[in-house]
């Protein structure tokens, strides 16, 4: 009792591994397939290649790295990759809408997966926000490339940098009711938008390749120079308190410097994870995507890196001009600048449509569990969950039009780094405390790999500026305030375990066994509640013998499958219902015994998959499959394996002791 209490009113209590991945959430809240390995690849394609790989190369060789910015390219890959591992194998033991949120929930408990839950939301949020704003500059210039007149009422409000800018309002509103409506066009358009953009990256580099001078290399990591003081990180002031020493750029510094600005470009990957619950195979096919479309990534950054330091030195470029456009038009290739902005109109659209997949997927997992208000995860009849899209989708629209977000792009970042740190921990928290969890995809060296990730994700971190980490400490401490007025008291977890537990059925009154000779249900001087069922097999061809183990909930049949019971020897309790019992705990995660009162056991657990209305339990019962009812969860906290769908699965939780084991039946329900 001590422990029921403490655990209600603990905020680390943790979410078991064997409801995350889904027995709790009956069917009204699970999502749809709809996705497959290669529609993975796509996604995260998607997101990842955005306007950033036309211009952010330039930028960081002009004013940080020089052309050492290839080598920054891959020190920020590598560090993604590593994080990539965790989020792959965490992913395959936990495949669910939540991602980060979800793996820090069964790591480290409910606070943690709140605050966690909290930075993915400022990510994607202001992703969505800033990634808006920027589709309306672009799409205003490609206007202007291609000699478009635009209305002087129009050119007011649209290509705006802050306040009211219709370009990003429409196309905030347009995919944000694309996927409340379950339109299969989101898909549709995705693949399609982008190949087109892997078409226009794919002649960016071969064109670029044909202007490349080696001489453009060097110095190929130029000196060190101081930086601007509005550019100070948290590491530069550490620094600067311990050896007095002013921030530079350039040289080798500079390279190292330049990875977490090149970092913010690969970040997407990560949001593949929040579609597990609506991917085939997802244990599988989530890692293969998150690794294989991160490497194709990298493999296209650098490509454009080497193609943009190539064509013009990085002292001859602009940092305030668009720089790829620029250094083609430079070189003579001027028509490869209208090609960029169709370029990058349709990558910043892939970005801004996979990122508000990611964020109502956040927030109805969090909905779902009860840390934000529940209603939001109702799914709507297009089976997918629509509340979520329009609050998420209507909290970003009013983002973008009313804050200057073009300014917060490194918040972006921060919140996308603190998860990696938590991924990274999970995967040893959950290598220490669940070692017998099946791992379709296991981290390579777990311990080392995961301690490097964490280390190097510190150092990206810290090389954010001062300025960033002061709004993320206050966007966090907004978050603990909602959790600890909202949250902590309307946590599924917690009512989970304020919920009584259910009554255990009461038998009928007894009644002797029939004669011998006798049908299995024959006239009795009393009557009881089991008389009027019919037996699940009908009475046997003589002997009173029944072809089933137990009759209804009665009495056990007479003849070879059980004794009798004689009028002299009534019985103080009756036998279960079927080769399980109907008590506390079921036997399996499949418990479709014939003999029992249903296809699935009607005791307190009532199995991950048992959709059967009449298996679900009384209406009060808490882990009832029923999705209507009152109960905080449905699903079996204690079932015996995750994936245990076959009797025979060698899971993690097979072999778990029951503290009720079956009752032996006869006949052919002996197992």
């Amino acid at each position: 009792m001590t422990w029921d209490i403490r655990m209600r009113n603990n905020m680390f209590r943790r979410l078991p591994v064997e409801q995350a991945t889904g027995r709790l959430y009956g069917g009204r809240h699970r999502l749809r397939v709809v996705y497959r390995t290669r529609d993975l690849i796509v996604l995260g394609l998607g997101v990842m290649i955005g306007s950033g790989i036309f211009k952010i190369s330039g930028q960081q060789a002009a004013t940080t790295a020089g052309p050492a910015v290839i080598i920054s390219f891959l020190i920020a890959g590598g560090v993604c990759l590593l994080a990539a591992l965790s989020y792959a194998e965490l992913s395959s033991i936990i495949p669910v809408a939540g991602s980060a949120y979800s793996f820090s929930y069964v790591a480290f408990g409910e606070v943690w997966a709140w605050v966690v839950g909290w930075a993915l939301v400022l990510e994607l949020l202001l992703a969505a926000s800033v990634v808006a704003r920027a589709w309306s500059l672009y799409a205003t210039q490609a206007l202007a490339d291609f000699g478009v007149p635009v209305p002087d009422w129009l050119g007011g409000i649209i290509g705006q940098e802050k306040g009211f800018d219709l370009f990003a309002l429409g196309i905030l509103v347009l995919l944000i009711t694309m996927l409340a409506t379950g339109s299969r066009m989101s898909l549709r358009s995705l693949w399609f938008m982008v190949m087109a953009k892997l078409i226009v990256i794919g002649l960016v580099i071969a064109t670029g390749l044909k202007f490349f001078h080696p001489g453009n290399l060097k110095p190929f990591v130029p000196p060190a120079q101081p930086a601007p003081q509005d550019a100070q990180t948290v590491l530069d002031a550490l620094l600067g308190a311990v050896t007095g020493s002013r921030p530079e750029v350039f040289g080798i510094w500079g390279v190292f410097a330049a990875a977490p600005a090149i970092a913010f470009a690969y970040i997407g990957f990560d949001l593949i994870a929040t579609t597990a619950e609506e991917t085939d195979d997802a244990p599988r096919a989530v890692p293969r995507g998150m690794i294989t479309s991160l490497l194709i990534a990298v493999v296209l950054y650098v490509g454009v890196a080497v193609a943009m330091v190539g064509m013009v030195s990085f002292k001859d470029v602009d940092a305030g001009k668009p720089l790829l456009a620029a250094a083609f038009s430079g070189v003579g290739a001027d028509s490869m600048g209208k090609i960029i902005d169709i370029g990058a109109v349709i990558a910043l659209t892939t970005v801004i449509l996979v990122v508000l997949i990611s964020l109502t997927r956040v927030v109805f997992s969090m909905s779902r569990d009860g840390l934000l208000p529940r209603p939001i995860a109702g799914m709507s009849r297009y089976k997918v969950p629509s509340r979520a899209t329009l609050v998420a989708g209507g909290a970003a629209v009013v983002m973008s039009q009313t804050i200057d977000v073009l300014t917060l792009e490194q918040m972006v970042v921060i919140g996308t780094l603190f998860a990696f740190l938590f991924v990274a921990a999970s995967v040893l928290a959950l290598r220490r405390d669940r070692p017998d969890l099946h791992r379709p995809f296991r981290v390579p060296a777990a311990p080392l790999t995961a301690v490097a990730t964490i280390v190097a994700t510190a150092w990206l971190m810290l090389n954010l500026k001062v300025q960033t980490w002061g709004y993320f400490t206050v966007w966090m401490a907004v978050g603990m305030v909602l959790y600890l007025i909202y949250g902590r008291r309307k946590s599924q977890m917690r009512l989970l375990l304020d919920a009584p537990a259910p009554e255990r059925p009461v038998a009928a009154p007894m009644v002797a066994a029939p004669p011998p000779g006798g049908g299995a249900f024959l006239a009795a001087p009393q009557t009881a509640s089991w008389q009027s069922a019919p037996a699940p097999y009908g009475p046997g061809p003589r002997g009173g013998q029944a072809s089933g183990g137990y009759l209804g909930l009665g009495q056990q049949a007479s003849g070879a499958h059980g004794p009798g019971v004689s009028p002299a020897e009534p019985r103080q309790s009756p036998p279960p219902a079927g080769p399980y019992p109907a008590g506390r705990h079921s036997s399996g995660q499949y418990s479709a015994g014939t003999g029992s009162t249903g296809q699935y056991p009607v005791g307190r657990h009532s199995g991950q998959y048992s959709h059967d209305p009449a298996a679900s339990g009384p209406a009060t019962d808490p882990y009832t499959a029923d999705p209507d009812a009152p109960g905080p969860y449905s699903g079996d906290p204690a079932a015996s394996g995750q994936y245990a769908a076959d009797p025979g699965h060698s899971g993690p939780w097979q072999g778990e002791e029951h503290p009720e084991p079956p009752s032996p039946g006869g006949g052919r329900h002996r197992r």
